[in-house]
């Protein structure tokens, strides 16, 4: 089983309707986001092998670079810690595994869900991190 973190707290998946899934893309950190085909493509759910490995970050950035606005989520064992880094690079959801849950449960991740607060590369860039406005690029 998984959890999907959002900002407003731990949550199902929904992305278990296999007609939902159709237009999911499944994306490894090493991928070159620059060349892949995103039409007709809904969600991309990029998988974290461990939470120190950084590239997933690199492609949710380079995703929302290229226009990509559907769903991004970034799967995989990232912790709380990394949850305003996930929101910043482009990512909407994180999802982790339910042992993982108990281990960093909601008040953790609902701690760091004001994810614009205190980011000083934006106020330098004059940017608000709206996903709507600049999709945090």
């Amino acid at each position: 089983m998984t959890v999907i973190v959002r900002d407003d707290g731990f949550h199902s998946d929904d992305w278990t309707d296999d007609t939902a899934r159709a237009s999911v893309l499944d994306l490894e950190p090493g991928v070159d986001a620059t060349s892949l085909d995103l039409s007709g493509i809904a969600a991309i759910r990029v998988r974290f092998p461990v939470f120190s490995d950084g590239r997933g970050f690199t492609v949710a950035h380079r995703l929302r670079a290229r226009g990509f606005t559907g769903r991004l989520r970034a799967a995989g064992p990232l912790i709380a810690d990394q949850y305003a880094m996930a929101r910043r690079a482009g990512f909407d959801e994180v999802e982790i595994a339910d042992d993982q849950a108990d281990r960093q449960p909601e008040p953790h991740w609902l701690a760091r869900a004001d994810w614009r607060r205190g980011d000083y590369q934006a106020r330098l860039r004059g940017t608000t991190h709206d996903p709507a406005v600049d999709r945090c690029g």
